[in-house]
């Protein structure tokens, strides 16, 4: 007779089964399979350490792993970089770092030159005896690995900063060390703009997102000036893309950066001297919180995708949070018009200013086909949310209407799109 029949008899079996599985519940390995799981994931973490005396960041890499799960982490170097040095199998060739590290973790490291000027003495990467800026790509180089199938990082940053330094990053800053996320990789490394030395910083939460916004201390930025802005602003487009940006991390500064603006993921930099509104009612901080918000690869040749969505809603923004007047908002919308008359190639290189201008008049256009073939249900705002960080060009940008409206906009005909050619797949014309 086994325990469960003899349940009316006696109690004590029963009993007995209720403390077993009163055990595996507390946590008792009852398999195997949840051990698999938990050797599956290796440490990381990244020490980054300024120099102002040379203009380098020395960076760290240490890993740690309960087995053999990283056989190789390799990664490009430039003439930047220097001193690289690490335990296990190193190698450097052909400009390229290869890294076969112990089977119990180790130690990489490595110097970067933090001075990427553009020309005419002007910088979009400087570190110098007060202040550095830099995206946390130009000191850590985009890496590929070989790890034992479903492994995964668990990654953590740290700052060694001179003393007075403080420094700021798309991260939180109350996380010590700041834990690396990102949910699309197995690899988690530090991503977007970092400052660092004496700063002035100023913190606020708009419409759900903690933003941030830093700069040197003796720079004349604007940061009370954006936070009004954010304030009018951020609320809408957080109505269009309401998980699109948590956090987002403004750095500035002036000369000698580059004058103008450049996003990253859940931050961007803007100079100092960019108006926060021009007279032609665009926005570049809108511009790049609009590039930053929708994360967009673009394919060779449709730079105008991105570059028009975001200055679309660089003005459509500053309208729908009343920074400026409907009527103001018409008028720059007809001088985008006027102005993209002048561009001849929409798909090709990088958009141009002109470029950009035309593809906006384009959205627009998309926007009010969209609203008449919905009887009003569907508009530009719809079709964002598709988007979102993908890699995109003028196929897919139809193909996301399509499914959208359920026919072909006229407005992304080819024949609407000076030197573009192509169509979506089934929509070319015979």
């Amino acid at each position: 007779m086994n325990c469960l029949s003899a349940f009316s008899k006696t109690r004590g079996c029963w009993a007995l089964l209720v403390a077993v599985a009163s055990l595996a519940a507390c946590g008792l390995p009852t398999s195997e399979s949840a051990d698999r799981a938990n050797n599956r994931e290796y440490s990381l973490h990244y020490t980054v350490s300024p120099d102002p005396t040379t203009s380098t960041v020395r960076v760290e890499l240490r890993l740690r792993q309960p087995r053999d799960l990283v056989r190789e982490i390799s990664f490009p170097v430039s003439d930047l970089v220097s001193d690289v040095g690490g335990d296990g199998d190193l190698r450097v060739h052909n400009n390229r770092v290869q890294w076969q590290p112990p089977t119990d973790g180790g130690t990489l490291e490595w110097r970067v030159l933090v001075r990427q000027e553009r020309g005419n003495g002007v910088f979009d990467a400087l570190l110098n005896s007060e202040w550095g800026i830099f995206r946390a790509e130009d000191v850590i180089p985009r890496a590929r690995t070989r790890t034992l199938k479903g492994a995964e990082s668990r990654t953590t940053l740290t700052f060694d900063l001179p003393a007075g330094w403080s420094a700021i990053s798309e991260y939180s800053a109350l996380e010590q060390p700041i834990v690396i996320n990102r949910a699309e990789r197995r690899f988690d490394e530090p991503t977007g703009w970092i400052a660092m030395g004496k700063l002035g910083v100023r913190r606020e939460t708009i419409a759900g997102t903690r933003v941030a916004i830093a700069a040197p201390q003796a720079h004349d930025v604007r940061r009370m000036d954006m936070l009004a802005l954010l304030n009018w602003t951020l609320p809408e487009l957080n109505e269009v893309l309401p998980d699109a940006l948590p956090r987002l991390t403004i750095i500035s500064a002036g000369a000698p950066m580059w004058r103008g603006g450049l996003s990253a993921p859940a931050s961007l930099f803007l100079h100092a001297d960019r108006p926060l509104i021009s007279e032609n009612a665009t926005s570049s901080l809108l511009h790049e919180v609009m590039h930053t918000a929708l994360g967009l690869r673009p394919h060779d040749g449709n730079d105008w995708i991105v570059e028009g969505l975001a200055e679309y809603y660089s003005i459509e923004l500053l309208r729908r949070g009343h920074a400026i007047s409907t009527s103001r908002a018409k008028k720059a919308f007809a001088q985008q018009a006027e102005w993209g008359a002048q561009s001849t190639a929409l798909c090709g290189g990088e958009s141009t200013a002109a470029t950009t201008a035309l593809a906006v008049t384009i959205f627009s256009k998309l926007d009010r086909e969209l609203l008449e073939k919905s009887d009003g249900k569907v508009d530009l705002d719809s079709l964002l949310p598709n988007l979102v960080n993908s890699d995109i060009d003028l196929n897919s940008l139809i193909v996301a209407v399509e499914e959208t409206i359920g026919v072909t906009p006229d407005a992304l005909h080819s024949d609407n799109l000076p030197g573009c050619s192509s169509m979506a797949p089934g929509n070319q014309e015979l």
